[in-house]
């Protein structure tokens, strides 16, 4: 999230004094000038992170926040963190993004971002029962395109994604193909109405080399689809304070596409409301 930070000045001046009156008339007031740079801060309590439809905490709570730091160019730096589940991610608690681009308007009313996102874990692939699993990471590059409410954006993942056919060679013993050009297309909507801001969203993830691995579900182990889908409609509000309170329900078109656990049948896509309290500063 990212809010702009204008900071104001008053000047005043005092009008000419008439030759024929002591009266004095002051000037109007010069517009405040934008500030080169603005930082800005946001914090998130959210009931279960989903990332891209799948939950990262195994379904529980996470606690979320990070920082922008913007030119009035449109070129943007920024970070982002939560807790994530270790088994997820080879043990790992803490994901951390990372990333920077430049955002404008073409024309009137039709904007552009394009930029640069990657991924870490810290200690992914440590202290955890499998010591030879890989160090988990990914890096994006994205260009994206907004008109009114509605907004598209391209992921493109440069490397293998998300360590993905590293990890299967590291608890199989067997070669797999990388997953690097995979894709994720993010369909959204957002609009105000009456103080409450409605979203809507769909994604498409188009995962590379996917049929060569294979995912347990209560159904029993199933190849991989190339492309899975996910969904989400929202509702949020200032609840007082700058908080924004959001209802929003997540779900996936691929319930078992991943497992929450290591091992584990369940699905990591099931359909489920999610709950968060955030904050921008």
């Amino acid at each position: 999230m990212k809010k702009t930070i204008i900071s104001f000045s008053l000047a005043a001046a005092l009008g000419a004094v008439a030759m024929t009156s002591v009266a004095q008339t002051a000037a109007p007031a010069q517009a405040a000038a934008t500030p080169d740079w603005t930082v800005t801060g946001n914090a998130t309590l959210i009931s279960d992170y989903r990332f891209r439809g799948f939950t990262q905490t195994n379904y529980g709570p996470a606690f979320q926040g990070g920082f922008d730091v913007a030119h009035k160019s449109g070129f943007y730096l920024g970070n982002w963190n939560s807790n994530v589940a270790q088994a997820l991610y080879a043990g790992a608690s803490l994901e951390s993004d990372f990333y920077g681009g430049l955002k404008g308007e073409l024309v009137k009313d039709l904007g552009y971002d394009v930029g640069v996102l990657h991924y870490m874990y810290a200690k992914s692939g440590k202290g955890y029962t499998f010591s030879s699993l890989p160090k988990i990471d990914n890096t994006e590059v994205y260009g994206g395109l907004t008109y009114g409410p509605f907004s598209g954006k391209l992921f493109y993942a440069t490397g293998d994604y998300f360590k993905t056919a590293a990890l299967a060679e590291s608890l199989t013993g067997q070669r797999f193909n990388k997953t690097d050009k995979s894709t994720y297309l993010d369909l959204s909507y957002s609009q105000e109405f009456n103080g409450i801001t409605v979203g809507a969203h769909y994604g498409l993830l188009t995962l590379r080399n996917a049929k060569q691995f294979t995912t347990a579900s209560d159904a029993g182990a199933t190849t991989l689809p190339k492309t899975v889908g996910d969904y989400k409609v929202s509702a949020g509000m200032d609840v007082g304070g700058g908080y924004i309170g959001t209802v929003a329900v997540y779900g996936t078109t691929k319930k078992a596409y991943f497992a929450t656990d290591l091992g584990a049948v369940e699905s990591a896509g099931k359909t489920s409301l999610v709950l968060s309290l955030g904050k921008t500063f």
